[in-house]
């Protein structure tokens, strides 16, 4: 599971306020990616967190059932959440790679209270103003961003949900945007929606 040992090394440096980022639906075919920047509360880093806090991991690797679970555990216990997006077609202007910065730093902006430090999953952001670690396969390594994770997740597999009530045959609400084998057969029996990223390979 995720552990504490970067943020306790960041609450001894003096960095009290720490968010993690991460995204998710860098790699689907249809809808925006998804990013959360979320602030536990740095009593967790000092003391002992709750006892549920150690199930917090790389979303990808729990059940829809436990990330919904910790999911509310989360944005009740947090000290603050952003969420930013980057839409299907800013994704096809600009490439996957800027519209998944542009979801991060959209995430960091709408957040409630300024931070000391930034845990990014993955590579550091471009042109932020805060100290930031980027760490590979961070939902794996920080509880910070696994956390953001979890949250980032269940927000976009829930407007996945919506849009498959909209666009029908393409199985959104199962594959949640990724390219499946029901969703290639529902790009060739219909063709593209809106919402489909133009520059990826639908077929």
């Amino acid at each position: 599971m995720a552990g504490f040992k970067i943020e306790r090394e960041l609450f001894r440096t003096g960095c009290r306020v720490v968010a993690g980022v991460d995204e998710v639906g860098r790699g689907a075919l249809f809808g925006p990616v998804v990013a959360a920047a979320l602030v536990l509360p740095p009593a967790w880093f000092a003391g002992r967190p709750p006892a549920w806090a150690k199930e917090i991991h790389d979303s990808k690797l729990l059940s829809p059932t436990k990330r919904v679970k910790l999911a509310g555990l989360l944005l009740r216990e947090a000290e603050a959440l952003g969420m930013g997006s980057a839409s299907s077609a800013e994704i096809d202007e600009m490439n996957i790679y800027w519209a998944t910065q542009a979801a991060m730093k959209r995430a960091i902006g709408n957040l409630a209270l300024p931070v000391d430090c930034l845990l990014v999953d993955g590579y550091p952001l471009k042109e932020v103003e805060y100290r930031q670690m980027g760490i590979l396969q961070g939902d794996r390594k920080s509880v910070s961003i696994a956390a953001a994770s979890i949250v980032a997740k269940v927000f976009r597999d829930g407007l996945m949900d919506t849009f498959d009530a909209v666009y029908r045959g393409y199985g959104l609400a199962r594959n949640k945007g990724y390219g499946t084998e029901e969703h290639f057969r529902g790009l060739r029996d219909r063709g593209p929606t809106g919402l489909h990223r133009m520059s990826f390979k639908l077929r």
